[in-house]
């Protein structure tokens, strides 16, 4: 039974097959959305929006690229939890499941705050943006909390739901 469970880590190679994939797909996507917003900048160059229209373009392809990203790093974090080493620079290296967590609540900050930034430079001046910038502040709020809790669990070695009951 040890043989079995030991070789059905090699499994999750299927996951990051598709995670590399997808990542691969959407840097593509992000080639070819700048290409085309370029070339549409280029043949409205007259006109006074052109340049807001690039803007948003450049804001949106930094939010497919942060995404790519995202899948990139869990594709390697993954690979080097159950399967092996990847020689990578260290800042990417992972060497537990709360280093990826971490690692990817970084990004999803950072992709949620883009978000927002779109939506600011594409308002008509008619919509109601707080609902959305009050949510994405409770997610930012929450995944710094999280954060916060786990460094804190972390350095102190003990999970923090333990940390809690010995104190009662």
């Amino acid at each position: 039974m040890a043989k079995l469970l030991s070789w059905s880590r090699y499994t999750i190679v299927f996951g990051v097959i598709a995670s590399v994939v997808l990542s691969i797909a959407v840097i593509i996507a992000s080639v070819v959305r700048t290409a085309l917003g370029v070339w549409e900048a280029a043949t409205k160059i007259t006109d006074p929006k052109t340049a807001k229209q690039l803007a948003v373009v450049g804001i949106e392809i930094a939010d497919l690229l942060l995404i790519a990203t995202v899948l990139y790093i869990i594709a390697v974090g993954l690979y080097e939890l159950f399967i092996g080493d990847v020689d990578l620079p260290d800042w990417i290296t992972v060497s537990s499941l709360n280093d990826l967590k971490n690692k990817l609540l970084n990004i999803v900050v950072a992709v949620l705050a883009v978000t927002f930034l779109i939506e600011v430079v594409n308002w008509d001046g008619t919509t109601n943006l707080l609902p959305l910038g009050a949510a994405i502040a409770a997610v930012v709020l929450a995944v710094t909390a999280f954060g916060l809790l786990n460094r804190d669990a972390k350095s102190t070695g003990t999970p923090r739901a333990n940390a809690d009951d010995e104190s009662d």
